[in-house]
């Protein structure tokens, strides 16, 4: 066996070995929070692997971690965004909104603060073979779909603070203050591979309009990606804010979709009453690329939820993405 198969094989076990102590000791929810399922401060949400599930992951590809990420203005800036190949950003209750960061090829030290799982995110990660779903929590009516879901469930247990892969900060109050430490989990990231979805590097498609900014709203948030030249990237920011990283370094992906999508209610309410938004993410519909400057309309499809993410142009040409980190935001289509 090469250096580089063994030391994934390494890799690998040392995740299975965590992730089953964690599993068997429960799961719990770890978090207080004002605003979703699972954050009621009660910390009484548990799951468990059901025995007998198969952990197998198709041609032995280790599983991207996924990271469910704060996104309040307590809990700016977040730390190891950066680092992400892909971040997600969804509503959920009262019209604000959530991240889903993605780790394939780099992780950072600390990634957070962590926040709970929604219903959606379960459809959303379908698209990656069998990943690791780091999250505080989750309403106690979502767990049976958390443990039928095709990933592998990774919460605040008791064991799982004590092996540090879980620390409370210092300098914010919770729930702001809850951080997943990657390398304390697995011995290196997973690679390219196990990016089981459709973001293709390569040449941009041709035309475009030029563009400097491109804004995204929610009833209670806002996105503005403006384009930079001497970064080649597109800088974020939040609610009229820069997003900077945790050493005060803009938060600039190669790449941002705008992805059209049916937004519908869900059967799950926040303790205030307010509803939780369902994103839709399988079926097709429109999305702009932004890429070196320049907006690209073009088609989206995901025909099954095991499918990745296509994206096209009229004619049915795949679009390239640049090289580099990428946003995807979800827009609820008009």
């Amino acid at each position: 066996m090469g250096t580089g198969r063994r030391a994934r094989a390494r890799r690998d076990a040392t995740a299975r070995a965590l992730l089953a102590t964690l599993l068997t000791a429960g799961l719990a929810a770890g978090c207080t929070a004002s605003n979703g399922p699972g954050d009621d401060g009660r910390g009484a949400s548990r799951t468990s692997r059901p025995a007998g599930t198969d952990e197998t992951h198709a041609d032995d590809r280790p599983p991207v971690l996924a990271v469910k990420i704060d996104n309040a203005s307590a809990a700016r800036p977040q730390t190891g965004l950066e680092s992400a190949d892909v971040v997600y950003v969804e509503q959920v209750e009262g019209g604000l909104s959530r991240l889903m960061a993605v780790y394939a090829t780099r992780l950072p030290e600390s990634v957070g603060p962590v926040r709970s799982v929604r219903e959606a995110d379960l459809e959303l990660l379908r698209q990656f073979d069998r990943p690791i779903l780091a999250f505080s929590g989750a309403q106690g009516r979502l767990l049976p779909l958390i443990d039928r879901a095709p990933l592998e469930p990774l919460t605040p247990a008791t064991s799982g603070t004590e092996a540090g892969v879980y620390v409370r900060g210092t300098t914010r109050s919770a729930p702001h203050n809850l951080f997943l430490q990657p390398r304390r989990l697995m011995d290196g990231p997973p690679g390219r591979a196990s990016l089981t979805t459709g973001f293709r590097q390569g040449p941009p498609p041709p035309g475009g309009e030029p563009t400097g900014t491109r804004t995204v709203r929610y009833p209670a948030a806002r996105f503005t990606f403006s384009w930079s030249d001497a970064h080649g990237r597109w800088l974020v920011s939040m609610d009229g804010t820069p997003t900077l990283t945790a050493r005060g370094e803009p938060v600039a992906p190669a790449t941002v979709v705008v992805q059209y999508v049916t937004v519908r209610p869900s059967d799950y309410h926040d303790s205030r009453g307010n509803n939780t938004p369902y994103t839709e993410t399988v079926g097709s519909g429109k999305a702009t690329v932004l890429r070196d400057g320049r907006a690209h309309d073009v088609r989206w499809s995901r025909p099954d939820a095991s499918d990745g993410t296509a994206f096209t142009t009229d004619d049915g040409t795949e679009v390239n993405f640049a090289q580099g980190q990428v946003w995807v935001v979800y827009a609820e289509a008009a």
